[in-house]
């Protein structure tokens, strides 16, 4: 059975519809919705169109109304102190200090003290008698003199922020501690191997205790990851100190503290000495205010390790 269909209504026999001039019913939505946006006080206007267009336009603008509503709401948290004003709490003073970047991530900044720039070792002295360091240095690199032992920075330094690479060589042979090991020394508090170690190593595919390898605070905190690069590749470290205080007396105020990244990879976060670096026995604080960076030329027997680009950035106390 086919239904029949009639012919059109015309708007006339819409009844009372059909005494409205065409688009009535369109400037009454056009008004709702201006008067919709001036009470939500919408940062849009336009032009409500007739037809159709207008129901979309109005649920385009009641859908900006309701998001900047909430933004404005999520901006204008009531405070929880009486006539309490924004102003109250921006800070104007002190100034930080403008520091231009370097040109890369790793170049030193404008403040930096450069301590090794490839060219020479005025900077470094030997540990032992402050003599000059003895260490060799060609095409850009440092390269450790076993034989002349640890060196050390002429300056001393308290806080500071501190970048340096070093590399692995290729040829690198032996295992365990005994492949690569050097380290960083990030206060040198005497002779020899006195202060707070950083610990450097082949730690690629190289197993050893894990407060010794790459990355550890030596004998006290492992890594928090092992980012080791292959030997022959250059590695980064990335280190912020922060020095132990002390009393008049000698006692510790304020312990020492240390965030590195390696590779730029946390591996400490804000870790907590227990005093110097120990390779037997407990850590122990000895009172001391500022002191030189070391590194470490250590005894085994496998080929030396090179550094390059190393820079400072001393820092305010906390």
């Amino acid at each position: 059975m086919k239904t029949k269909i009639g012919p059109r209504k015309t708007r006339k026999e819409h009844g009372k519809r059909a005494a409205e001039p065409w688009g009535a019913s369109d400037d009454r939505a056009g008004g709702a919705i201006d008067r919709f946006r001036a009470d939500l006080e919408l940062p849009c206007s336009f032009r409500v169109f007739r037809g159709f267009r207008s129901t979309w336009l109005g649920a385009a603008c009641a859908v900006l109304a309701s998001s900047g509503a909430a933004s404005a709401m999520a901006q204008a948290v009531p405070s929880n102190v009486p006539g309490a004003k924004p102003q109250d709490t921006e800070q104007w003073t002190p100034v930080p200090p403008v520091v231009t970047p370097g040109a890369t991530s790793t170049a030193p900044p404008s403040d930096a003290i450069v301590l090794f720039d490839g060219k020479d070792l005025h900077e470094w002295v030997n540990t032992r008698d402050k003599a000059p360091a003895g260490w060799s240095v060609a095409n850009g690199v440092m390269t450790v003199e076993k034989k002349a032992g640890n060196i050390e920075t002429r300056r001393s330094f308290k806080n500071y922020q501190l970048h340096l690479e070093w590399r692995v060589p290729v040829n690198v042979t032996g295992s365990g501690q005994a492949r690569g090991n050097s380290g960083v020394f990030l206060a040198s508090t005497g002779p020899a191997d006195a202060g707070y170690e950083l610990q450097i190593l082949d730690s690629y595919k190289n197993e050893t205790y894990v407060n010794g390898q790459a990355g550890s605070l030596y004998k006290q905190y492992p890594p928090l990851a092992n980012a080791a690069r292959p030997p022959g590749q250059w590695q980064s470290y990335d280190v912020i100190w922060t020095a132990p205080t002390f009393a008049a007396d000698g006692a510790v105020k304020t312990k020492a503290r240390v965030t590195a990244f390696h590779n730029g990879v946390l591996i400490q976060d804000d870790a907590v000495l227990a005093g110097e670096t120990l390779y037997i026995g407990k850590p122990t604080y000895k009172a001391y205010d500022r002191a030189p960076i070391k590194l470490q030329a250590h005894g085994d027997p496998s080929p030396p390790l090179s550094f390059r680009n190393i820079w400072v950035r001393e820092l305010p106390g906390k």
